[in-house]
């Protein structure tokens, strides 16, 4: 969905010391889950993705709290501190993108009930699950000019992919997104 990824949807490209065998793909064209990436530092085993979820419903202040809570992880998984400019860029990137997934399901659904963050080692994917029952889309055409309307446009800009998936037998739906890790 976005005109800046590096890989086609899905797909994070190669994977340092696995096999060259084409990504999983899904008969219906979702985008697949996080893959299980490899570790370098225990002989290319695999390494499960690490997942945080934090509990939105009832808060108050949800987007710093969930900028807070998403800093923290971005500490925790290597991401921050930085030393490059790439890498402050994609911590930031990831931190405006929960901020917008936040942003938009406190005004266009009841509330957010709950962010998920997930990294596999190559990828980072933001989730916000919320009770509305609209799709997001970002506004065509853009107008840059206008008040907003512009966190989808920001999402999709931003994210090697994202999407909506609904909840099975509630109301509801999860909005996510993915970024890359910042090369080295």
């Amino acid at each position: 969905m976005s005109t800046t990824r590096p890989y086609p949807p899905g797909d994070r490209g190669p994977q340092p010391g696995a096999s060259t065998a084409p990504p999983a793909t899904t008969v219906d064209g979702t985008s697949p889950a996080l893959e299980q990436g490899t570790g370098a530092s225990n002989g290319g085993a695999p390494v499960a993705p690490e997942v945080r979820q934090l509990n939105l419903a009832g808060e108050s202040g949800v987007v710093p709290l969930s900028r807070d809570f998403t800093r923290q992880a971005l500490y925790a998984w290597g991401w921050l501190p930085s030393s490059t400019d790439d890498g402050r860029a994609a911590a930031e990137d990831v931190l405006l993108i929960v901020s917008e997934l936040v942003t938009n399901a406190c005004l266009h659904a009841e509330e957010p009930e709950s962010l998920t963050l997930t990294f596999d080692g190559k990828a980072i994917r933001i989730a916000v699950t919320d009770r509305g029952e609209g799709q997001p889309t970002p506004r065509t055409p853009h107008q840059a000019g206008r008040p907003g309307g512009h966190g989808m446009f920001i999402v999709q800009r931003l994210s090697m992919d994202w999407g909506v998936a609904a909840a099975p037998e509630l109301p509801g739906k999860t909005v996510w997104a993915d970024l890359a890790r910042p090369t080295a």
